[in-house]
C-alpha cells in the first residue's frame, strides 16, 4: 500500500541532534528503543527519517526481535561461530575479543535508518532497536541520533 501525503500548509523541515550514551556490561544486546522514543517525544518529532549512527568499530546497532530472549541468545552465539575468539588473528594487541568484535560489526550496521510517523518510529510489533556489544569487557558506547523531518523543536 503506498500513500503520499503533503506536509501541513506553513509546515517546515526541521532537524535535531543527539548523543545516547549506553552502558554496557559485556557482550550482549541492550535495548534502546525507549531512550530513542523518549527523545522523538522530547523535541516533538511529527513524521521525518531518524537516523541513528555508532561511533565505535567493536559494537553496532540492530533492529531485532524485542519479545523472545531465545532470539538474542542464538543470534549472539551465531556471530560467535562466525568470528570466534579463539581463532588466530593478526590484529590482537587489544585483547583476543577485539577482533572478532571488528568482524562482527562489520556484518552487522553501524546506522540505521527508521521512518518516523506522526511522532511515532514506524517500528514492527516486536521490533527494538539494540548495541550489540561484540567485547567482553563493559564498555560506553555512543549513539548519534539525527531527525530530519517536521515538528522537531530540538
Amino acid at each position: 500500500m503506498t500513500e503520499t501525503t503533503q506536509p501541513r500548509a506553513g509546515a517546515s523541515l526541521a532537524q535535531a541532534f543527539h548523543t545516547l550514551s549506553i552502558e554496557t556490561q559485556g557482550t550482549g544486546l541492550f535495548e534502546v528503543t525507549a531512550k530513542v522514543r523518549g527523545w522523538l517525544t522530547e523535541i516533538a518529532a511529527a513524521d521525518g527519517l531518524l537516523t541513528l549512527f555508532i561511533r565505535h568499530t567493536s559494537a553496532s546497532l540492530l533492529i531485532q526481535e524485542n519479545a523472545d530472549p531465545d532470539v538474542h541468545i542464538d543470534l549472539l552465539d551465531a556471530l560467535e561461530r562466525l568470528a570466534p575468539r579463539d581463532a588466530q588473528y593478526v590484529h590482537d594487541v587489544e585483547g583476543r575479543d577485539d577482533m572478532p568484535a571488528h568482524i562482527k560489526s562489520a556484518l552487522t550496521a553501524t546506522s540505521l535508518s527508521i521512518p518516523v510517523r506522526s511522532g511515532h518510529m514506524v517500528l514492527g510489533t516486536w521490533q527494538g532497536i539494540y548495541v550489540a556489544e561484540h567485547r567482553e569487557r563493559p564498555h560506553r558506547r555512543e549513539v548519534a541520533l539525527h531527525y530530519l523531518g517536521t515538528g522537531a523543536t530540538g
